[in-house]
């Protein structure tokens, strides 16, 4: 710090401001109040020493007893403040002691600090008051009087920062050196708000302050190398923090975060001079290099410009033209670009030279503007004549490749038109080419003869202008010569070649128009001869599906007809092959290279004699096939035979056995057992009818595998057979059974034969269609006619639906004549009951009421008597007798199961 500014800070003190004094007497009472506060002051002080102290290699550890002999406090002086102090004494004595902690305290006096009631014998004797009270007074002096923050100074100058800096953050709120800190969120945010880095601000808790106050003191002192000076416990501990170490740790936030500031604006206003005078230095370089430049590029260019050596053709002269053009349009537009960029950079260079208090820009020598101005000059000078010598130059060519353009052209376009002509006029294209090929082939030719003597003119033309450059003296004649003349050379050997061709396809034309008439005849005559022959394999091969002797004999002679006809096929055979012969003897004459094709047909000799031996072939094998149909067609016909007259005998015989059993069941001729009879007899004869069954069968199966289908000499099937016997076995079972229950029924019931045969009438009168049932409508008209009371009121319909539920229990719609007679039995007859069995007995036991053994060995047949003797109880009445049976009880019993 410079003298005047000492001076100035000297007075300040000395003025009586009362500063530093006011702090210390708060400091002496501070010190009486709380001894948790030495506590905090004694490791922050300390802390603080020590960080200054590394910086000469050396530390206290204990602050009352390491500043005793005053070598450690001179030092803290020195590296405080940067200055030398006076040489200390390095004896042991107390004496020197005092003396070493004078010089230390009259240099911080002559700081501008008063130093109140701190001696320095009480610093040798180890008073901890007065030393701590040493040590906040450099403190105070060389930390934080110092800081000026917007117009406030020291202490509140450090209260402002710390609002300042902690003012983004709403949970922080900065009001003093003491409780303002307790939360350990003001540190924290401190850091956060100049390294963000460090500290992830957003997962602290206002309730956490243990967490808070050492995260901020660990993060301080790994990353800002600001030692721990506090210790959290103590601060959460403590209702109000010592202000003075909290002040003492904070202000090593503010110099660390200052002198970062300081030291970026110094190092920024450094770059800033650099950054200046690097960029004159690069815009003089690149001065320099663009000079240099671009002076080559005009030195390597005049050159160009001023060689006038002439070329011998128009396109040489042209690329000359075209690379100046290029000159003109595409390299010296850049150029001139960069001389204008030249100027200004080296007016801009000047200017800023000028205004940054530079000396002005001298170029190297030669590369002044004024040098690059002239050496441009003579550039434009050289261009200008090279243009004008470009265009002579160009016109004198233009003239002379006029003619030669010429010449090229006619000569090109002959050349185009002859090419390939000699090969054309040569080709033997007409030794393969058919008829119609030839035709068109000389209508062409015809074509290129008149073209060819169009070309005459041009041709003339060609050597005109040949002439006329030899003549003009061309550079280039030789080749001009030698092009005329082969074009001559070949004009004369076309003509030749023309006139050869001519001849060729004439010739050729003629000898085709021959052959053609001869092929046309071949496939005239070929054509419907192969279409017979092709109709006449498939005849002969068609497969034949007959079904009787006369379609066979149909067949046969069709096929002696066709047999019949193939001498004369032979005879037309040989003739076309001979007219084949024919063409075949003028190819090989004339040597007429043909395709071999004829265009008119695709049949050739070799198809037509292949198909012959075919037919040839075939026409045994056809013999053979229908001599052996003929032979099946006669075993079918005996087969039909033999077994249409065994159905038409069988299936008329069947049907008449159907209708007599049918008119003994419904015509009821004698009595039952008599209808038995008979049909047991019909019975007889059917099952003894089975073997000619049997023996139809067989034949069937023969027809069956000879595939026969159908057989005109009866109208019976096996199938129809089959079934008839089956329904003629079924009928005249089913009819006896019939017969049996009716006489089951009429014997159980006491039905008389006429009241049978009364019943079947009735039924049979309705049973309109013959089926043997009777409908529920057919049924009702019966019993209506029977005088039964069923009218169409409600209770004549309940009377019926009684009734059908007993004739048509499973409710199928149909009445058998069983059910019928069941019913009407029911309905009629004297139905026995128990009573009446009773009253029976009592007529054969002389009206007792009981019976004895031998009365009913008497009156009833034997099995019968001992049927009941047998069953029946003692009576026990109280008219008993020995021997007595019950025949009461026995008579319920007979009807206990089976009452009606």
């Amino acid at each position: 710090m410079d003298h005047h500014h000492q001076q100035h800070h000297h007075h300040q003190y000395d003025e009586g401001d009362n500063d530093y004094r006011q702090p210390e007497d708060d400091w002496d009472r501070d010190m009486l109040l709380d001894p948790a506060w030495e506590k905090q002051q004694r490791k922050t002080f300390t802390a603080w020493c020590n960080s200054h102290l590394r910086k000469a290699g050396t530390q206290i550890e204990n602050i009352e007893e390491d500043f005793r002999d005053g070598l450690k406090l001179m030092l803290l002086l020195e590296v405080i403040s940067g200055e030398r102090l006076a040489k200390p004494e390095r004896g042991k004595m107390r004496v020197h002691k005092i003396s070493n902690v004078n010089k230390a305290l009259n240099f911080i006096a002559s700081k501008g600090v008063k130093l109140v009631s701190i001696g320095a014998e009480e610093i040798v004797d180890g008073n901890a008051k007065m030393t701590l009270g040493m040590i906040w007074t450099i403190i105070l002096r060389f930390a934080i009087q110092d800081i000026s923050v917007e117009e406030t100074s020291a202490k509140e100058g450090l209260l402002l920062w710390c609002q300042r800096k902690t003012a983004p953050y709403k949970n922080v709120n900065i009001q003093n050196f003491h409780i303002s800190w307790k939360d350990g969120l003001g540190f924290c945010a401190l850091i956060h708000r100049h390294r963000p880095e460090l500290i992830d601000y957003g997962k602290l808790r206002k309730d956490d302050p243990m967490t808070n106050l050492n995260t901020a003191f660990d993060v301080a002192e790994k990353y800002l190398d600001i030692p721990k000076m506090l210790d959290a416990e103590d601060i959460v501990g403590t209702a109000r923090p010592d202000e003075k170490a909290i002040m003492t740790y904070v202000s090593s936030f503010y110099h660390a975060f200052s002198g970062a500031q300081k030291a970026e604006t110094a190092a920024n206003r450094i770059c800033k001079v650099l950054a200046v005078n690097q960029e004159n230095e690069q815009l003089m370089e690149d001065y320099e290099k663009l000079a240099s430049d671009l002076l080559e590029w005009i030195r390597r260019t005049i050159p160009w410009l001023e060689n006038r050596l002439p070329e011998n053709t128009m396109q040489a002269m042209q690329q000359k033209l075209e690379d100046f053009r290029d000159y003109r349009r595409l390299h010296k537009p850049p150029k001139v670009q960069e001389k204008c960029q030249l100027e200004i950079n080296f007016n801009t260079l000047q200017t800023k030279l000028r205004l940054s208090n530079r000396p002005a820009f001298m170029p190297s020598e030669g590369k002044m503007v004024s040098d690059i101005s002239n050496a441009w000059g003579s550039l434009e000078g050289a261009e200008k004549g090279y243009e004008e010598w470009l265009l002579n130059e160009i016109r004198r060519l233009e003239r002379l490749d006029h003619l030669a353009e010429k010449f090229r052209q006619k000569a090109a376009i002959h050349e185009a038109w002859t090419n390939g002509k000699e090969e054309m006029l040569q080709q033997k294209d007409y030794e393969t080419a058919s008829l119609s090929d030839i035709k068109a082939l000389l209508k062409k030719h015809e074509a290129f003869e008149s073209d060819l003597a169009a070309h005459q003119d041009r041709v003339e033309q060609i050597a005109a202008i040949a002439q006329e450059l030899n003549e003009l003296e061309y550079y280039d004649s030789p080749s001009v010569n030698a092009r005329c003349q082969r074009i001559c050379d070949q004009w004369d050997s076309l003509g030749v070649l023309t006139q050869k061709r001519s001849e060729a396809l004439q010739r050729t034309e003629k000898l085709l128009e021959t052959i053609d008439q001869l092929y046309l005849e071949f496939a005239k005559r070929a054509a419907p001869f192969n279409n017979w022959m092709e109709g006449a394999m498939e005849d002969l091969q068609d497969t034949f599906i007959v079904h009787t002797i006369e379609e066979i004999q149909g067949l046969s002679t069709a096929h002696e007809q066709f047999k019949a006809t193939l001498p004369e096929a032979d005879k037309e055979r040989q003739a076309i092959l001979g007219i084949h012969n024919e063409i075949a003897k003028i190819v090989q004459t004339y040597h007429v290279n043909m395709a071999g094709i004829n265009p008119y047909t695709t049949i050739n000799p070799q198809e037509i004699n292949a198909k012959w031996d075919k037919v040839r072939q075939l026409v045994p094998q056809r013999d053979q096939a229908l001599i052996e149909e003929h032979a099946r067609q006669q075993n079918n016909e005996r087969l039909r035979r033999q077994f249409a007259n065994q159905a038409n005998v069988i299936g008329p015989w069947i049907q008449t056995k159907m209708e007599e059993i049918g008119r003994i069941s419904i015509e009821m001729h004698g009595t039952l057992e008599d209808q038995l009879t008979h049909l047991r007899q019909y019975e007889k004869s059917i099952v003894n009818y089975k073997p000619k069954i049997d023996q139809l069968e067989g034949d069937h199966q023969l027809i069956q595998e000879a595939l026969i289908f159908d057989n005109k000499h009866t109208n019976y099937t096996m199938e129809h057979i089959r079934v008839g016997w089956e329904q003629l076995l079924t009928t005249i079972a089913r009819t006896i059974n019939e017969i049996e229950n009716q006489i089951l029924t009429r014997d159980a019931k006491g039905i008389s034969q006429e009241q049978m045969n009364e019943f079947r009438a009735s039924f049979n009168h309705f049973d309109r269609d013959h089926s043997g049932t009777l409908g529920a409508e057919e049924f009702k008209a019966c019993l209506i006619s029977l005088g039964f009371d069923i009218g169409n009121d409600a209770q004549g319909e309940a009377e019926f639906a009684r009734i059908m539920s007993i004739v048509d229990p499973n409710r199928l719609g149909l009445i058998t004549f069983q059910a019928f007679i069941d019913f009407m039995s029911r309905e009629t007859a004297d139905t026995d009951t128990a009573d009446q069995v009773m009253a029976s007995f009592k007529v054969l036991a002389g009206d007792k009421n009981y019976i004895l053994a031998d009365e009913l060995r008497r009156e009833l047949p034997p099995d019968q008597a001992e049927y009941c003797i047998a069953r029946m109880t003692p009576y026990t009445g109280p008219d008993a007798v020995p021997g007595a049976l019950d025949y009461m009880s026995f008579s319920t019993a007979l009807y206990g199961e089976s009452d009606l």
